[in-house]
């Protein structure tokens, strides 16, 4: 079973987010103009600021979504570092790690992009299904798009005419046609 998926920048900022099996109120929105971020309200362009909240039902948490999302980098970020200081070659040996409620797979680019997906801890590597996320849906739909240069060279970002909207879909299709998505 696949829960969650982020995408962060080479910033530390959580640019996308996606919810599969978990309840949560309200959409996501972060408190900064990036591409693929979601905003509420349908205009582009502004910060969003929202009380967006997670519920854990295992834990009975609440935690916003920015909160959670920089909880997660910084899981990410140390446990990375932690590899490169430990390991012996000049790779990141840093793919994947797994707790009894849940895996995280994990997946940098030479860009700085890293994209984050939660799982089942019974789950195999995602790290190819992570790579052609990368490679089939955010290089195709957001970097050779030339609206999104252009959006992000005024300043004012609209995810709707960046195909961050097709992007969403595209991830969206592409996760649940994964054989392990709703499996146990």
């Amino acid at each position: 079973m696949i829960y969650n998926m982020y995408i962060f920048d080479r910033h530390c900022q959580c640019i996308y987010y996606h919810d599969w099996h978990r309840g949560h109120t309200g959409k996501t929105a972060f408190e900064h103009n990036d591409p693929l971020s979601s905003h509420p309200s349908g205009g582009g362009g502004g910060s969003t600021t929202t009380t967006t909240t997670m519920t854990d039902p295992r834990q009975g948490m609440n935690m916003s979504l920015e909160e959670e999302g920089k909880l997660v980098y910084g899981v990410v970020y140390s446990l990375r570092n932690l590899v490169k200081k430990l390991g012996k070659s000049s790779q990141d040996g840093f793919i994947a790690y797994k707790t009894s409620h849940y895996k995280l797979h994990y997946f940098e680019t030479l860009t700085g992009l890293k994209l984050v997906l939660n799982s089942d801890p019974g789950v195999e590597s995602l790290q190819q299904a992570l790579r052609q996320i990368y490679t089939q849906l955010y290089i195709e739909l957001i970097v050779k798009n030339p609206l999104a240069s252009a959006s992000l060279s005024g300043g004012n970002v609209n995810p709707e005419t960046m195909g961050a909207e097709g992007f969403r879909n595209g991830v969206d299709r592409f996760v649940r046609s994964l054989t392990m998505f709703d499996t146990l």
